[in-house]
């Protein structure tokens, strides 16, 4: 469903936050209740500027349910089973389990070399280091946030009323505040941004208007996909199983009994010639895991959730269609911008990213997807219940599927 740009009622109902909220909001020690804070306040910025801009969405609008996505990172939710199942179905994995189970035997009671398979998968889960992918997840949520969320928060308080949205000398006076020069430390393309929300606010024309806010969102989307790089390619690179903690992890869990009990089960691994067996077949098997939880971890990061139970597949081409509004595009300006983002102009072949980690690769998909669901209706709902934000304002873990 898309808006037609006149029926905004109830979007302007909640008020907007403030800068001092965004700053205790990202001072929040607990990066999970921080994320999901950081998530409902980028709902009601979207709807705030949404309000001033004909209902259409907004930077902010996409931000909410890519922090939402985010969320699940920082919480391991789905990463985590998904890393299991990909290893349970893995060939090659499994070849590696069955070979350091053979190098276990004989010093492994036989009642705890039964679990073995099982217990073996569970160490390389415990060893891939998804710990170091949510705590990139949370770094990247947090730095975009305090930083991007600040200004709307600021320009929205500054362009509250209509005349405030007509005078260009104070918009020239809020730019002036950003750092010039490029990013990750310049904010010219926030300056930009932001010029074409407050144009945004006061012209009538519908056209302009969507063109206006895509080239805004195309702008700011830009600058946080350089500012984020970092976190982005961390995230990417942080799973890697470590032969020597898998064995000690492997140990830890199939040799039950206090510290003397262990030893001499160690030693006798030692006497046998096994324990060199498990560590070569441990280093065969983080090879392979290694690779696989790889896989799991881009699969996880390359997902969208977006209302309704829409799930995009970042490595597919967008399943979607530009909108009347933005089927042609005539300011020069964005198709300035998109011959620099966009190789494949007016089309959505190839779109589909091949490396996440890649910044071109990531803003090709993205500046599409900001042109394909600009007037979607349902960008513009609420990421949680009532009950949950009642929660999160209360400075609780909400309950329930989030």
């Amino acid at each position: 469903m898309t808006r037609t740009g006149a029926d905004v009622r109830g979007l302007g109902d909640e008020i907007s936050p403030v800068v001092g909220e965004v700053e205790e909001i990202s001072a929040h020690a607990d990066p999970v209740v921080r994320n999901l804070r950081i998530t409902h306040c980028y709902h009601r910025l979207s709807r705030a500027l949404a309000a001033r801009t004909g209902g259409a969405a907004n930077w902010c609008t996409f931000a909410v349910w890519a922090s939402k996505q985010v969320g699940q990172t920082i919480r391991q939710e789905d990463l985590a089973r998904a890393v299991g199942h990909l290893l349970k179905s893995s060939p090659e994995v499994a070849a590696g389990v069955d070979l350091v189970v053979r190098g276990l035997r004989r010093g492994v009671p036989q009642e705890v070399l039964v679990r073995a398979h099982g217990v073996v998968r569970q160490a390389v889960v415990t060893t891939a280091r998804l710990d170091d992918v949510s705590a990139a997840a949370a770094r990247g949520n947090l730095k975009v946030f305090e930083e991007i969320a600040r200004e709307f928060a600021r320009f929205l308080a500054e362009f509250g009323d209509e005349a405030a949205a007509r005078d260009e000398r104070r918009i020239q006076e809020f730019c002036d505040a950003l750092r010039p020069g490029e990013p990750p430390e310049g904010q010219r393309y926030l300056r930009q941004a932001f010029t074409r929300y407050h144009r945004a606010m006061t012209t009538q024309d519908a056209k302009r208007r969507a063109e206006l806010l895509l080239l805004a969102n195309v702008e700011v989307g830009l600058h946080e996909q350089t500012r984020l790089q970092p976190e982005i390619a961390a995230a990417m690179q942080a799973p890697v199983v470590d032969p020597r903690e898998l064995e000690r992890r492997l140990f830890d869990l199939l040799l039950p009994g206090n510290r003397v009990v262990r030893w001499l089960r160690l030693a006798l691994l030692t006497v046998l010639g096994r324990r060199t067996a498990v560590r070569i077949a441990s280093e065969h098997l983080a090879d392979q895991a290694r690779a696989v939880v790889r896989v799991a971890v881009t699969r996880h990061l390359m997902s969208l959730a977006l209302p309704g139970g829409e799930l995009l597949d970042l490595a597919d081409d967008l399943p979607a269609t530009f909108p009347p509004l933005l089927a042609e595009l005539s300011d020069p300006e964005l198709r300035a911008l998109l011959e620099i983002v966009d190789p494949t102009p007016d089309s959505l072949a190839g779109t589909a990213a091949r490396d996440w980690a890649d910044l071109p690769d990531r803003m090709h998909y993205i500046a599409d997807m900001f042109r394909c669901h600009a007037l979607r209706d349902d960008l513009l709902g609420a990421p949680f219940t009532p009950e949950q934000v009642e929660a999160l304002q209360a400075g609780r873990r909400p309950g329930g599927a989030l």
